[in-house]
């Protein structure tokens, strides 16, 4: 085992003594499954023979999840409906040994709801054929902002680090930003963000991971061409960012980090290339590298980590978690 490999492991087994807190959107996914012998004779439809409703989550959710599943204790800071779906979320969260004491069920609030409708034949696999999305907003009221900053409050003094998972249903606050960040910041603690359409609206985060199509929204331009575009457009967000380090994921093109006053690193994907389902792997990328940071670990480090953890779950289909054993294997069978 060489130097750098030994350094890794260590950040590994420190995950287990890990706090972090992540403030986020929180979604139910649900999977319909069932088989498809006959069309109806009401219209040229399939009729799905109903076998099985299973639920998972996504969003923030399943950032939590991942953190669990490497022993890290984490905390969640949002809201969900006082619905059935809301209800699953808790009782998901609460089972892996999550503390829910600050995810608040806010009536007249619905719970986004993705439900998936999987269909085939009796001994084939399954395929999506249709998506329903119920999407809701949290309302931004009085007593739920209050409640959210005494959440973000405690958390900059018991947790490790933050993470903000900003999937747009409302759960983010833009004007409890500042002072969350400014609490965590003074004990030296570090902020990461994910966010689908509003990256630029968090300045001064410790590090950002948005993927190639959120920095061309962000930035409103094409990185068609490749590493120079990604070059020069890591450059601009980090600058615009005002934050200390960035990471681009980039699908099977691996990552590539950004730190101030360094040069650019670019890595490869890890493992295999035949990849099975990159749903949630956004979520393990910064649930593992905010772990990391929290540690003690180099941007680099954690970009490392987060490139191996990133590989082992989009071999597993869904939005799947990795233990530490995985984690260490795949950094012993990398290159």
């Amino acid at each position: 085992m060489n130097e750098e490999t030994r350094r890794l492991f260590s950040l590994v087994d420190k995950l287990s003594h890990l706090r972090v807190a992540v403030w986020g959107d929180f979604i139910l996914d649900e999977y319909i499954t069932g088989c498809t012998r006959r069309i109806s004779r009401e219209a040229p439809v399939l009729i799905l023979s109903f076998q099985k409703r299973e639920a998972a989550l996504g969003g923030a959710g399943n950032a939590l999840l991942n953190l669990l599943a490497l022993g890290v204790e984490a905390v969640p800071i949002g809201a969900v409906g006082d619905d059935e779906a809301g209800r699953t979320i808790a009782s998901i969260l609460g089972r892996a040994g999550a503390d829910t004491r600050s995810l608040f069920p806010l009536k007249g609030f619905a719970t986004p709801l993705k439900t998936r409708v999987l269909a085939g034949e009796e001994n084939t696999r399954k395929q999506q054929i249709l998506r329903i999305d119920r999407e809701g907003t949290v309302p931004a009221t009085a007593a739920w902002k209050a409640k959210l900053r005494s959440a973000l409050a405690k958390a900059a003094k018991t947790a490790d680090a933050l993470i903000i998972s900003d999937y747009h249903y409302g759960g983010i606050l833009e004007d409890l930003f500042p002072s969350a960040l400014a609490s965590f910041k003074a004990r030296k603690k570090p902020v990461t963000l994910d966010s689908r359409y509003r990256l630029l609206r968090f300045p001064g985060v410790t590090l950002a991971t948005p993927n190639e199509p959120e920095v061309e929204e962000a930035l409103k331009a094409s990185l068609a061409t490749g590493e120079p575009a990604v070059r020069k457009a890591g450059a601009s967000l980090l600058r615009k960012l005002r934050s200390p380090a960035m990471l681009i994921t980039r699908g099977s093109k691996g990552m590539a980090l950004f730190e101030k006053g360094r040069p650019p690193l670019f890595l490869p994907v890890s493992g295999p290339t035949d990849i099975v389902d990159v749903t949630g792997a956004g979520d393990t990328v910064i649930s593992v590298l905010t772990a990391a940071l929290a540690g003690g670990a180099s941007f680099a480090d954690a970009a490392r980590l987060a490139n191996a953890a990133g590989g082992i779950v989009v071999m597993k289909k869904g939005a799947a978690t990795l233990s530490p054993i995985e984690l260490k294997q795949a950094l012993v069978s990398e290159p």
